[in-house]
């Protein structure tokens, strides 16, 4: 992330957004049950909001800086704070309960990329285990916000589909008005 990104997603507008606009919608109507992996906490303000709702909480952060000061800030809590790489993850198939990613997959630099942190979280998940994501919509305006930056952003219109080839079912996407928000359902 370049750095006036990094200080926006660490910052009490963003937290605002994330306790009031995102995580509330994205979350309606949805259960990630007891043992969730969150990909992409970043500096954990939506780490703090999924939290609260769920007995343990794995985060894993690929920048090792993040997930050294997220661990710190998060030690003696229900949160594991991992550093790692999603597209392969060190965890055991077939483990959590629930999954998560807000606003953070348009950081990931290939479509190829993506697709292969979907397919991590539906292997990592249980049977039936739920995938929560949100994230915004390509314009000009976060372009710009990303100078300097990863900025591959996924098109909702392509999403059932690319989620169905990673391993998901019950796929179910939709557009709100700060972007796109999906839930699905792991097969295997």
């Amino acid at each position: 992330m370049n750095q006036g990104h990094l200080e926006f997603c660490a910052s009490p507008q963003w937290r605002q957004m994330v306790e009031e606009t995102i995580l509330p919608e994205a979350l309606r109507g949805v259960s990630l049950g007891d043992d969730v992996i969150e990909v992409g906490p970043g500096p954990g303000l939506t780490t703090d909001v999924l939290r609260a709702g769920v007995t343990q909480l794995t985060a894993l952060e690929f920048d090792p800086d993040l997930a050294a000061t997220l661990a710190m800030r998060l030690a003696g809590t229900n949160v594991e704070v991992l550093h790692g790489d999603a597209t392969a993850m060190d965890l055991p198939s077939g483990h959590f309960t629930g999954a998560a990613s807000f606003h953070m997959l348009h950081h990931i630099p290939t479509a190829d990329a993506q697709d292969s942190v979907f397919a991590e979280l539906a292997r990592v998940l249980k049977p039936s285990g739920v995938l929560v994501a949100a994230d915004g919509i390509e314009n000009e305006a976060t372009r710009q916000f990303h100078v300097d930056d990863i900025y591959n952003p996924i098109d909702p219109e392509a999403l059932h589909h690319r989620l169905d080839r990673a391993g998901f079912a019950s796929i179910e996407v939709r557009v709100y008005e700060i972007g796109w928000i999906c839930t699905a359902r792991s097969v295997a």
